[in-house]
């Protein structure tokens, strides 16, 4: 593993941990809410509140390692284009353009070369 691949790791170690101490902080006020509930209804409030923090705490952790993910590899492809000198890509062909035939066709009024060698011809 490379030295960056490592630092994503904590990094994302770190937004899992966040992420539940913020679930953990929302479920002690969820708990301490239904306390001082006066009815049912304020209980069940207290239960949406505390899954729409989670919700919110795992989305923040998502975006937070789709992020990382999202900036390695975008280190990983601007290396990619820079460090070496030849690529084993096709040439881009422009658009509405063709792509070049091979072999080449043989000129009008040329005689055409036959596409094996005559018979009884030996190896060259």
């Amino acid at each position: 593993m490379s030295m960056q691949s490592y630092k994503e790791k904590i990094s994302n170690m770190a937004s899992v941990a966040k992420e539940h101490i913020v679930i953990c902080k929302a479920k002690a006020q969820e708990k301490a809410e239904k306390a001082t509930a006066r009815s049912k209804e304020e209980k069940a409030m207290a239960k949406e509140r505390r899954k729409a923090k989670e919700a919110r705490a795992k989305m923040q952790l998502h975006s937070e390692k789709a992020e990382r993910a999202a900036r390695r590899l975008d280190a990983k492809h601007s290396h990619l284009h820079t460090a070496h000198t030849h690529h084993h890509h096709q040439p881009a062909v422009a658009v509405g353009a063709t792509a070049p035939l091979y072999p080449p066709p043989p000129a009008v009024g040329a005689a055409a070369a036959p596409a094996y060698p005559p018979a009884g011809a030996k190896y060259l």
